[in-house]
């Protein structure tokens, strides 16, 4: 059993505030009268177990957890070939960095692409 608790009667949201993609999901699946546990990243700082955890649930590797794209990664870091613990660490310092948002309900986990995404879950 992970860290990461979930349950099948809620939505485990894990997002960052700043984000347009992650606010449009928040609305979208309060509109639809889901009951969501909202977490975002910029205040509630992921563990390195959470972090891998939802890389795990993904079915993908810790380094594509990351957005290579995001201005802040692009103006910090050069493309690398980084350890797992330095894409945690990487991750941790600088969260608007992470893909999100991923959305967990029971044993499904799902990175949001389209806010209607949601209702995969």
């Amino acid at each position: 059993m992970g860290e990461i608790a979930t349950s099948d009667r809620q939505i485990t949201i894990f997002y960052h505030s700043k984000s347009v993609r992650a606010k449009q999901t928040l609305a979208y699946a309060k509109a639809e009268g889901l009951p969501i546990l909202d977490i975002d990243i910029l205040k509630t700082p992921l563990t390195g177990t959470q972090i891998t955890e939802l890389a795990d649930r993904l079915n993908i590797e810790i380094k594509d957890l990351v957005n290579q794209d995001h201005p802040a990664y692009v103006s910090h870091f050069e493309h690398h070939d980084f350890s797992e613990r330095d894409w945690i660490k990487m991750i941790q310092h600088n969260p608007e960095i992470m893909k999100q948002p991923i959305a967990l309900r029971g044993d499904v986990t799902i990175l949001v692409e389209t806010p209607t995404d949601i209702i995969k879950i």
